[in-house]
């Protein structure tokens, strides 16, 4: 296949499966469209065999912690984390709406850091809209802070989101050290979009919040909790002594399926949905079709326009430029093209490519995969979301979060170095 005709089919190729990924036609999984879409892109040779394997090779650990995470997640919801956090909402709230989105914020950006943005959207979502409903709240300003957070709160540590797992190793950091950086870049980004959904949301907010009943102090289920925290301290571990994180996960996963399974409340089948195999499927794919867009031109393309140098003008630069390309291609096709072409710039340029592509999905529905499930999550609970409405506070919260962040990571690199 000669060189335009490969370009041609792999952009094509991308376009198609990112379609079918926000249409989803007859609610098919997206991996019904991108599994023949990856499978053309080899057969035709947009993308060679060799560098299909190598793009497989790259997303096998990253794969395997999501699927280790996805069922880490649904039993701790089983055993109760969720519905204990949506009754602390409840009670902390104290049936004032200003409040409630304050814990709201808490709750799903500590979810989304340890947990990942998956168990956000899929698990915490749901407990939002109980809980606004139990306290007579209008929901909007606390469901679009699930989505919004689902993306911007996932900057802190590697195992927040797909995106980073795929930049860490590039970065060159340890487990630790990539905490360290993104630490305020985190706080500053949340903080910023809690601001503007103060404002944004100010008449939904001032609405009086009847509580009829007494909200009961939450009773946390401490074994899923410990397990949480101990799998999480096996990041820390696994990153020291140079293991995937996806084993910390696995371990974590393993702990909780065996104590459900001893105890019936969950049976094999249930497990092996919760892995979602049909998701991870997707993502391989969409990794090889973007691989092929990659190999046919857009590589260079991109690599003409990717600010140079370490300043803070260069890393705002490297931000907005992933942020546009996520918004374009979605954010998981844009980190598998920006992070090959930012690594050789430093430490810097990378953590700005994931800034871009972790905050920058809030501007569109077709952004990040998160939104995409969050928005079909919405519509399941009889919940309209107004297009103009939701890019309007993307306007807003895209720009301040993002610029914020990236002058409080050029901080971080300055103060403990790249």
């Amino acid at each position: 296949m000669n060189t335009a005709l490969a370009e041609v089919l792999s952009v094509f190729l991308l376009i198609v499966v990112l379609g079918a990924a926000v249409a989803r036609p007859f609610g098919l999984p997206e991996a019904v469209v991108a599994v023949p879409a990856a499978a053309i892109a080899v057969a035709t040779g947009a993308v060679s065999l060799d560098h299909a394997r190598d793009e497989a090779e790259l997303l096998g650990p990253v794969l395997g912690f999501l699927a280790a995470v996805l069922v880490l997640a649904k039993l701790c919801d089983d055993e109760g984390l969720f519905k204990a956090c949506g009754a602390w909402m409840a009670r902390a709230s104290a049936g004032r709406p200003q409040r409630l989105l304050g814990s709201t914020f808490v709750l799903a950006s500590g979810i989304t850091a340890v947990l990942s943005l998956d168990a956000t959207i899929v698990l915490l979502t749901p407990v939002v809209f109980a809980t606004v409903a139990r306290l007579g709240a209008r929901p909007k300003p606390h469901v679009y802070a699930t989505a919004h957070l689902s993306n911007t709160a996932s900057l802190l540590l590697p195992v927040s989101n797909l995106t980073n797992l795929l930049a860490f190793t590039a970065s060159g950091l340890t487990f630790t050290r990539f905490a360290l950086l993104m630490a305020a870049p985190w706080a500053v980004a949340v903080a910023a979009e809690y601001v503007v959904f103060r404002r944004f949301f100010a008449d939904d907010l001032r609405m009086a919040t009847p509580v009829e009943e007494t909200v009961e102090r939450p009773r946390m289920p401490m074994f899923a909790l410990v397990t949480v925290l101990c799998t999480l301290a096996g990041f820390v571990v696994t990153s020291a002594l140079g293991i995937e994180p996806a084993w910390a996960a696995l371990a974590g996963a393993l702990v909780l399926s065996v104590r459900a399974l001893v105890r019936r409340s969950t049976t094999p089948v249930a497990l092996f949905h919760s892995i979602s195999l049909p998701f991870l499927a997707f993502v391989l794919a969409l990794g090889i079709v973007v691989r092929a867009v990659v190999d046919n031109g857009l590589a260079d393309a991109l690599g003409r326009v990717m600010p140079s140098g370490s300043g803070l003008l260069a890393l705002l630069g490297v931000a907005a430029l992933a942020a546009l390309i996520a918004n374009v291609i979605n954010n998981l096709p844009a980190v598998l093209v920006l992070v090959p072409l930012a690594a050789p710039l430093g430490t810097g340029a990378v953590l700005a490519v994931l800034l871009g592509v972790n905050i920058g999905p809030n501007l569109t529905y077709a952004g990040s995969l998160a939104t995409l499930l969050w928005r079909r999550i919405v519509h399941h609970h009889d919940h309209d979301v107004d297009l103009g409405e939701f890019t309007r506070l993307g306007l807003l919260t895209v720009p301040a979060a993002l610029g914020s962040a990236v002058v409080a990571l050029w901080l971080s690199l300055r103060v403990f170095g790249g």
